[in-house]
């Protein structure tokens, strides 16, 4: 799962089955240029994928469509998008265990797109402590 949330109460997500890849990333990333309205400004936590030149010559080919920004080395606190996999875990999936792979995924999208109709959650995750920064 890949997600990106906005300090306004949006949600973005895409849920895949095989390895989180450049290309994984630069599909998402163009599906998140592509449905905003505005330059997108994405915070990055330090994953390789997020650093790999393929993505740094995307990013360059888009730059008046998207910014981003890389935080320091190992800070999940400072990710706000964490606090929606922390809740995606523990609401979405820890509360009945999936059976297959399948069911896991069905899951989680059926999660991901309550939250989307719920952009009170999602501007909440903004008030933790440690990523209030990104909600200015």
């Amino acid at each position: 799962m890949m997600s990106a949330i906005t300090n306004r109460g949006q949600l973005a997500f895409m849920v895949f089955k095989c390895r989180f890849t450049t290309k994984v990333m630069i599909v998402f990333l163009g599906r998140l240029v592509r449905h905003a309205r505005r330059k997108v400004f994405l915070i990055l936590d330090g994953h390789p994928v997020h650093r790999a030149k393929a993505v740094g010559r995307w990013r360059a080919d888009h730059a008046k469509q998207i910014e981003m920004f890389l935080l320091p080395g190992y800070s999940p606190e400072l990710n706000p998008d964490e606090l929606l996999n922390n809740d995606v875990k523990s609401n979405a999936l820890g509360r009945r265990r999936p059976a297959d792979q399948t069911e896991m995924i069905t899951g989680v999208r059926s999660y991901l797109r309550g939250t989307q109709r719920r952009p009170d959650i999602v501007i909440n995750y903004f008030q933790e402590e440690h990523v209030r920064y990104a909600a200015q």
